[in-house]
């Protein structure tokens, strides 16, 4: 075992606590100046150069911030009184095709871990392999799912070498950043929340040792779950810390301290918020609630990392969704904008809540923090119209033919979009049984739409009718985003998964098309004239000074918006979600072209620029 897992081993046995009183203070203090330092623990607390040590964290994922803003980020956080930052590594993003890997731009953790250093704050690193955070699929990737026979999250040698070929390249980019080595990562998470799925503990040995493995064993490591799933997952030597929400704060501590006597207690994760998912009301919570729980557990000399500091957006298809039997028997995505009613909104800027969690953390360590940055710049933008359309019928690539439909993975393919296309003959009627779509299907029968089938309401299939002669059905189907959370991710495929049937026969001889909707700039057939169908919509705004703002969608339907190229995120009109936020640094001086996707092919839609987020008001959460 690492060395900082020794000295937690031995101090279980005995080693007297030193009184925190005034010296956690001071390392609070003091941790700005000197983040490098090994945090290592002793008896039942931890310890930084020589002092006893609180850790003061914030979670922030570099990669659903750009990368133009994490020194502002990293700022604000250090203005907030904290001293160490957390963060998850996106498996996916990282290793979008099986051993090819991009570190480059928003990807370059290292150079995110680096700014922090020089900002002056700890690094707290939760590399995965899985890691929820409302991320597809956990942050596993979609190639995974080609293979029927790999098994996530388990001993399955396929799954842990893949697991290894990461972890052995992301040690190349982290490990000479480790505390160890000078580097400001203090610490490193073993899988994350691994109790709530399984309790495999040879399982997470693994995936301990692959860490160790890879060069990132050499500072402390620990594990994370709720009360309830500690026992599942907590490894032998490894420090055990507890994640939970507003109000939980007193009775988990209570769980994790009967668990593990004697040891640090920390909140690996403190929700200061919650996520939003399509077709639910927009969350809002209790900030004086929960700056009155930080200031208690900081009052105990409990360590805490806030989850989220700035939740910040799932840009593109990244976005997970859930579905849990004993807890949310739906499937239900979650929307682009991450914004988690945390500590800052999605563009980064400061909520009330900030002042509170500050003033509690001065409080609690005696520590002034600096000042906040000079605020983001914000521009609302006039109304412009998408214009041009394109037909998506007109822009299919080549197909794939194939006897039976396959899912998306099959193809190559992770995220997206796929069409399936089979030819028949009537008269005929019937249903047309889809079985569980991954995620939401269009159905069209000669290019007329006929209706559609939602995984989110456990639809299956719909009725159709056919006349005399042969007909094209055309089955349009979007992944909407895997499963990130439960038993249900261990089978992340998309598209379609179950065969086909009309009025219980089963349906022959497709053509497939994939449709990843990468390149939005390969588009042609553009028209000013009106378009019937699934199309893509374009048009042109111009600034002479860019700045942040958020793109109203909503005169749009269902699809997905780029700017510049950018792939912004997913639009839906059921809501609650109805803008999408746009860096400033996305937007060049002078013309900006947008481009939309959209099933529903609205007319000439108009879109505008605004300087606050837009959400509708939704009444109850999706039924049956």
């Amino acid at each position: 075992m690492p060395s900082s897992a020794k000295r937690w081993a031995l101090g279980l046995k005995g080693a007297a606590g030193l009184c925190l009183a005034g010296a956690l203070a001071a390392s609070v203090a003091g941790a700005h100046a000197a983040p490098s330092a090994t945090v290592t623990i002793e008896g039942d607390h931890f310890v930084q150069a020589g002092k006893p040590h609180q850790i003061i964290s914030g979670s922030m994922d570099f990669q659903r911030i750009p990368r133009a803003y994490w020194q502002d980020r990293l700022r604000k956080a250090r203005a907030m009184g904290l001293n160490t930052i957390t963060t998850y590594v996106y498996w996916n993003a990282l290793e979008a095709q099986p051993g090819s890997f991009d570190f480059s731009g928003n990807n370059d953790v290292a150079a995110f871990v680096r700014l922090a250093q020089k900002e002056g704050l700890d690094v707290i690193v939760r590399p995965g392999p899985y890691v929820c955070a409302e991320w597809e699929a956990g942050g596993f990737p979609g190639w995974l799912y080609a293979d029927p026979h790999l098994r996530v999250r388990t001993r399955d040698p396929k799954f842990l070498s893949v697991v290894d070929r990461y972890f052995q390249r992301l040690g190349k980019e982290l490990s000479p950043l480790m505390a160890a080595h000078g580097g400001p990562i203090i610490a490193v998470q073993v899988e994350n929340e691994y109790g709530s799925f399984g309790d495999d503990r040879a399982y997470m040995e693994e995936i301990h040792q692959a860490l160790i493995h890879a060069g990132l064993g050499s500072n402390l490591m620990f594990t994370s779950d709720g009360a309830d799933g500690l026992p599942h997952d907590a490894l032998p030597g490894v420090l055990a810390v507890v994640n939970f929400g507003t109000g939980d704060a007193k009775t988990s501590f209570g769980k994790l301290k009967a668990f593990r006597a004697g040891q640090p207690l920390m909140a690996g994760e403190y929700w200061d918020g919650w996520f939003d998912q399509w077709g639910v009301p927009h969350v809002h919570t209790d900030a004086n609630v929960q700056a009155s729980e930080l200031a208690w557990m900081l009052e105990q000399g409990y360590s805490v990392n806030i989850y989220m500091f700035e939740g910040g957006t799932t840009f593109g298809f990244m976005n997970g969704a859930n579905y849990h039997d004993d807890w949310n028997d739906h499937y239900t995505p979650e929307t682009t904008s991450y914004d988690y009613d945390a500590v800052l909104d999605e563009a980064g800027r400061p909520k009330p809540k900030f002042a509170l969690f500050r003033d509690a953390i001065a409080k609690a360590t005696g520590a002034t923090p600096p000042s906040l940055p000079a605020p983001t710049a914000f521009m609302a933008l006039p109304p412009f119209s998408l214009a041009e359309h394109a037909s998506l019928w007109d822009n299919l690539p080549a197909p794939v033919a194939v006897d039976l439909p396959q899912s998306m993975e099959s193809f190559g393919q992770s995220y997206g979009y796929i069409l399936y296309r089979t030819e028949i003959a009537g008269p005929a009627a019937g249903k047309l049984y889809l079985g569980e779509v991954r995620d939401y299907a269009t159905v069209y029968v000669d290019r007329k739409l006929v209706g559609t089938v939602d995984r989110r309401l456990k639809q299956v299939d719909l009725p159709i009718t056919l006349d005399t002669g042969r007909h094209t059905i055309d089955v349009l189907v979007e992944n909407t985003g895997r499963i990130n959370y439960g038993p249900r991710l261990a089978d992340g495929r998309a598209g379609l998964v179950d065969p086909v049937l009309l009025s219980g026969k089963e349906l022959h001889g497709w053509q497939v098309y994939p449709l990843p909707m990468s390149a939005p700039e390969s588009i042609h057939g553009w028209t000013t004239q009106p378009v019937v169908g699934p199309a893509f919509h374009r048009g042109h705004f111009s600034v002479s000074k860019p700045a942040d703002t958020f793109v109203d969608v909503s005169a749009l339907g269902k699809g997905v918006l780029w700017v510049n190229g950018r792939n912004l995120g997913r639009v839906w009109d059921i809501g609650p979600q109805q803008s999408l936020y746009l860096p400033g640094p996305w937007i060049h001086a002078g013309e900006n072209t947008v481009v939309a996707f959209d099933l529903q092919t609205p007319d000439q839609p108009v879109l505008r620029g605004l300087t606050e987020s837009r959400w509708s008001s939704l009444a109850a959460p999706i039924s049956e």
